[in-house]
């Protein structure tokens, strides 16, 4: 099995998408206009409109409410992502800013204009590289 992707449900697709494509500086894929796709490395974030969630029960994603779930992306430098995002004209809601935790890995925690978190990490130590190595 292979984790493919994750979709984040929104009422503003058009929000979202110009936000991630800010932040992440990729481009999104647009096959619908109700539907959006940010395309990585090792995974692929998916942005739905909350239209296209009427083919599942009622109540099966509500947006603008995770309080769970932090969507993580891997950076080169942490504290150059900091800055750059602190600059930028719509900057995010930061929530931590650069920390080493203890596991290894700085981290720069922010929310999206849903209020979903985002986890911008580098691995800093030995072992969180090794741990992402294998």
């Amino acid at each position: 099995m292979q984790l493919a992707s994750v979709r984040v449900i929104t009422n503003d697709v058009d929000r979202l998408v110009q936000f991630y494509e800010q932040v992440t500086g990729i481009q999104a894929r647009r096959p619908a206009e109700q539907f959006a796709e940010f395309v990585g490395q090792s995974c692929t974030l998916a942005i739905g409109s909350a239209e296209t969630m009427t083919l599942f029960s009622a109540g099966a994603a509500v947006p603008e409410s995770n309080r769970t779930a932090i969507l993580e992306f891997l950076v080169e430098d942490v504290d150059r992502e900091f800055e750059r995002l602190t600059s930028l004209d719509l900057a995010p809601e930061i929530v931590q800013q650069p920390t080493t935790m203890p596991w290894g890995n700085r981290s720069l925690l922010f929310r999206d204009p849903d209020g979903n978190l985002v986890n911008y990490f580098t691995p800093v130590s030995d072992e969180a590289r090794a741990r992402l190595a294998h």
